[in-house]
């Protein structure tokens, strides 16, 4: 048999236990229900599950427990983003003051409307091309734009961990809003802003981690095609390894954190120092080796013959110079001498065979005034004047019998005796 407690008053107060007792109890009444929903989060710990389910079609969203001796008749592919139908009944933890649900039993009812958006915007900015583009970024960047909430972990992972890779770094620091429904404009006006400064080398966008409803800033449209507008190359350090949001893909580098995104950007100044030890010692070796065989090299060319005393190629040369000029020498005196006398063989025959040589021997040549030379003595009829040609000068004729060959005539100087006149043969007369 319960006892009856009196109303409340002000004089009569009930305890927090007894308060939170009849809170307990009018909600158990309440009994289980089936409800649908979205499910807004999700995580494991212990073997237990704790999450949020969100309305599909109101901004409500209750928190859901499940016990590990649930879990392992649940759908082992549950995850975040999916609608769902849950048997809940709603449970109030006295000590801790909240209200949660424990989850019975839950199952699929079809892809979430959400996740079913993003699908199709996904879908369309990747055959836009947005999702293809990758521009390298800067080896080191001289300023490095950054957008992030006030005051935030992300904003002190990234400059502690720039700094501690490279001291010298410099930022730009625009805050904005990630979360809420100022988050999208914020952002926005911030990449554009660093995206106008000339000064900016690379600009990050980076936000710690949160549930999937806080980051669907990052995967808003215009927020996209604004990142996608950009001429200053982006990276997106958005949450933690395993969030997604379409930001990732239309930046050109994802880092899974911030902390990540700074050691991406930044490089890490005592790996360079190192590598610049490494190239000069490699350097130094290098050239060392190649002083030393060229000069290994040279040591043995001078100790050749020819380059240990270069005289004695110039003497020996100068003696094969000697010898052939003298052979030249030679050789040319013979070859004259042979001509020469070749020369006086064929000027005796020439002389043999010449003309003259005949006209010496006492023989002329008769010629017509023409000029024509004189071989038949029909050539010549009586009275015919001829112009004979003797070893000494010439002789002008006349025929006086064409048959017998004699003739008259007178010579410019001196008496020359005919033969045969006839004939073309003049004899003494």
């Amino acid at each position: 048999m319960s006892i009856e407690v009196p109303p409340p008053t002000a004089d009569a107060p009930w305890g927090v236990a007894l308060f939170a007792g009849k809170i307990r109890g009018w909600i158990e009444r309440l009994g289980m229900a089936w409800v649908e929903g979205e499910i807004a989060q999700w995580g494991r710990s212990g073997g237990n599950v704790y999450g949020k389910l969100k309305d599909v079609d109101e901004d409500a969203t209750i928190s859901f427990t499940i016990w590990s001796s649930v879990t392992s008749k649940l759908p082992d592919d549950l995850k975040q983003g999916d609608r769902v139908v849950a048997l809940v009944k709603p449970n109030y933890w006295i000590k801790g003051g909240t209200l949660s649900m424990q989850v019975f039993d839950m199952k699929h009812v079809g892809l979430g409307d959400l996740l079913e958006k993003l699908e199709r915007l996904r879908q369309k900015l990747s055959a836009e091309g947005l999702f293809s583009r990758r521009r390298p970024l800067p080896f080191l960047p001289g300023c490095i734009g950054l957008v992030t909430g006030k005051d935030s972990d992300a904003e002190k992972d990234v400059l502690r961990n720039a700094q501690l890779r490279w001291p010298a770094v410099t930022f730009r620091v625009v805050h904005a809003a990630v979360q809420g429904d100022r988050a999208v404009g914020e952002v926005i006006s911030a990449l554009r802003i660093l995206d106008a400064d000339p000064e900016v080398d690379v600009i990050i966008v980076a936000r710690g981690g949160g549930d999937f409803q806080n980051l669907l800033v990052f995967s808003d449209e215009a927020l996209l095609r604004a990142a996608a507008a950009l001429s200053t190359p982006l990276v997106s350090a958005i949450g933690h390894e395993a969030d997604r949001p379409m930001l990732d893909d239309v930046a050109d580098l994802r880092a899974s954190t911030p902390t990540d995104a700074a050691k991406r950007v930044v490089p890490d100044v005592s790996d360079e120092l190192a590598r610049v030890q490494q190239a000069r010692s490699g350097m130094r070796l290098r050239i060392t080796q190649r002083i030393s065989t060229e000069v290994d090299r040279l040591g043995a060319l001078r100790s050749r013959p020819v380059l240990a005393n270069p005289a004695s190629m110039i003497d020996g040369r100068s003696e094969d110079l000697t010898r052939h000029v003298a052979r030249s020498h030679e050789l040319i005196e013979r070859r004259l001498e042979r001509a020469h006398t070749g020369v006086t063989e064929l000027t005796s025959q020439l002389r043999a065979l010449s003309p003259q040589r005949t006209l010496e021997r006492g023989y002329a040549i008769a010629q017509l005034p023409d000029g024509a030379a004189v071989r038949d003595a029909a050539q010549a009829p009586t009275g015919t004047r001829l112009v004979l040609t003797v070893a000494a000068g010439r002789l002008s004729a006349t025929v006086d019998d064409a048959h017998n060959g004699s003739f008259t005539g007178a010579a410019a100087s001196t008496r020359t005796p005919i033969r045969a006149a006839a004939t073309g043969r003049a004899g003494h007369g």
